[in-house]
């Protein structure tokens, strides 16, 4: 009987799994197809001739931002807008008047060659860009919950999980015994009593079951370890700020400069290469671009301002090490040869900067177990490469050099 409510069970999980599968994917294709551009030629199109001064989402580059504007304006309006603004200003059109006296006055690009593929293709690629984020979010989460763990976080989660699966089983065990010895210990007479007397309740049988002892153990036991992982995952998260990422003074999008721009890091981190510190960018590095390239945004008017009153852009540190770490910038840029995402992640996609690794002592130790030394075309190494070689035939890792000696990095 267990088995045949099993199977059908399972056919009535399957048959609803795969339906619901089936609407999303209808969902989606409607979704998709609501639209008859091509979000892949829009991209280009956007790429090449938009986003120096608009944002597909909601931010403010220039112009306004991009997201909902099917919503707001109808297609032959957003046509005539991108073909000749300055006509639709002309006209008089309430809305496009407003938007340009809102945007300090500035003239927007006329397309007048964009026909109507041109423009389904741009409000495609649009409505794919705002789709995209909440995925990448969920992603980037996940990977936050399963990245975030250190020392002994994965340990512990697995000894927890282990445990309390060995005491469901031992509970369940132990409870069809007590029902089967109960049962064997009966009389008849007690046999047909029950049989007579109707179903204990419910909590009757609560009851019953949290007076034996080793039920009332191992919830006992449960309490006492999942106690014990949250204080050892408080003390293990004490002072590691991954994820951290605050709210800066100007709106600055690395995946802008560093990414779509390919800015190397040096020419606004002056020190990254030469020095201990890498450098907060002062406000004429900044000037060096934009004393031309969008003077009239409101978040380059902040530079402006601080410039004009004398004072320094209070940008805040987002990667933070303790006092008692000394850490060295040209030494793993310059002299290792280490790119900046091997600390910092994928600083070109990053729109708002966040700490990305967890910058804990285990996380550089094991760093040093497992680089390689730069020792290429590097002189000072020559000495201690040939003595390496002489007693091991694996290369020389940083920790061989003295990388984990405490007075590397604690003085």
């Amino acid at each position: 009987m267990l088995h045949i409510i099993t199977r059908k069970f399972l056919l009535l999980f399957t048959v609803v799994f795969l339906t619901a599968q089936g609407v999303k994917a209808q969902e989606a294709e409607a979704s998709a197809g609501g639209s008859t551009g091509d979000a892949v030629a829009g991209e280009t199109l956007f790429k090449n001739n938009c986003k120096q001064c608009h944002s597909p989402e909601e931010k403010i580059v220039v112009g306004p931002g991009l997201k909902g504007i099917e919503e707001r304006r109808d297609f032959a309006w957003i046509k005539a807008w991108i073909n000749n603004p300055d006509k639709v200003i002309n006209s008089g059109d309430k809305y496009a008047v407003d938007l340009y006296n809102k945007y300090n006055k500035l003239q927007m690009t006329a397309f007048p060659s964009y026909g109507d593929k041109e423009i389904h293709d741009l409000l495609a690629y649009i409505k794919k860009a705002n789709e995209a984020p909440a995925a990448a979010a969920g992603a980037v989460a996940g990977a936050a919950a399963t990245g975030g763990e250190t020392g002994g976080g994965k340990f512990f989660n697995i000894i927890l999980v282990s445990l309390l699966a060995i005491m469901v089983l031992v509970l369940v065990a132990l409870l069809s015994v007590i029902r089967l010895l109960s049962t064997m210990n009966k009389s008849e007479e007690d046999i047909n009593q029950e049989l007579q007397n109707p179903e204990p309740s419910f909590g009757e049988k609560l009851k019953v079951l949290f007076s034996n002892s080793t039920v009332r153990s191992a919830i006992i036991w449960l309490f006492i370890i999942l106690g014990t992982k949250a204080t050892l995952d408080g003390l293990y998260s004490i002072g590691v700020h991954q994820g951290y990422a605050p709210a800066q003074p100007i709106n600055f999008s690395h995946k802008l400069h560093a990414g779509d721009m390919e800015i190397d890091c040096g020419y606004c981190h002056t020190g990254v290469y030469k020095g201990k510190q890498a450098g907060i960018p002062s406000s004429s590095i900044c000037m060096n671009c934009h004393n031309t390239i969008k003077r009239e945004s409101p978040e380059i008017q902040k530079i402006y301002r601080a410039i004009e009153n004398d004072t320094p852009i209070e940008w805040v540190r987002v990667h933070n090490l303790p006092d008692l770490a000394y850490f060295n910038h040209s030494q793993h840029t310059a002299v290792g040869g280490l790119d900046c995402e091997n600390c910092h992640g994928d600083v070109k996609n990053m729109e708002v900067i966040q700490q990305r690794s967890t910058l804990t002592m285990g996380w550089c130790i094991d760093c040093h177990r497992q680089t390689d030394v730069n020792s290429k075309g590097n002189a000072y190494y020559d000495k201690l490469l040939t003595a390496h070689n002489e007693v091991s035939s694996k290369p020389m890792k940083v920790a061989d050099i003295g990388g984990l000696e405490c007075a590397k990095c604690h003085y």
